[in-house]
């Protein structure tokens, strides 16, 4: 078992992150001041043995808000009660905002070699609201994962936001520039 402490850089908060790998898993409970508003909120997912998401869920501790959402693995997503979800068809990976866990995903699935790169189509996941959509996503990989950790550009094609990550020997973000930083 892994454990990853995150603070935000933008406002009062804490990640707890625990997670296992070989398959992925992991579960974890984010605390959120940001933008002037608090908000608590847990999740956990898993993948399967080639990395690909299997499920995804998210809790709110500020309400009712509950998300389960699962996934073949190749694309095709339901949710909890099993009803076909088509407007996500096509992703293979999860991007849950408020933390920076999530870009661990296609970074070890997809196992990039130094200046390649993989456009993405995501199933983002907005905190604390818990609303979903599909968005595009680029990641390209500026150094390898290796025993001392890699490096990798990210770029969403939906927002225009990118950002140099690195990321540690697991590709698990380090610090997330102006975001995130880890404090373990």
């Amino acid at each position: 078992m892994n454990d990853v402490l995150w603070e935000p850089d933008d406002g009062v908060g804490l990640e707890h992150l625990r997670y296992e790998t070989g398959p992925l898993s992991a579960e974890s409970v984010v605390l959120s001041g940001r933008d002037g508003e608090r908000f608590r909120f847990r999740y956990a997912l898993d993948c399967d043995a080639d990395g690909r998401v299997r499920s995804v869920s998210v809790d709110s501790f500020d309400g009712d808000a509950t998300l389960r959402l699962l996934t073949d693995g190749d694309g095709r997503w339901t949710d909890a009660d099993g009803a076909p979800i088509p407007e996500l068809d096509g992703c293979l990976d999860a991007d849950i905002s408020g933390t920076p866990f999530t870009n661990a995903l296609p970074i070890r699935r997809l196992d990039l070699a130094a200046g390649e790169s993989a456009t993405l189509s995501m199933v983002y996941v907005s905190v604390p609201s818990l609303a979903v959509s599909k968005v595009r996503q680029q990641y390209t990989c500026l150094a390898p994962v290796d025993a001392d950790g890699g490096r990798f550009r990210y770029e969403s094609l939906t927002s225009g936001f990118s950002a140099e990550i690195p990321v540690d020997s697991d590709g698990v973000v380090r610090d997330y520039p102006n975001l995130f930083r880890r404090i373990d």
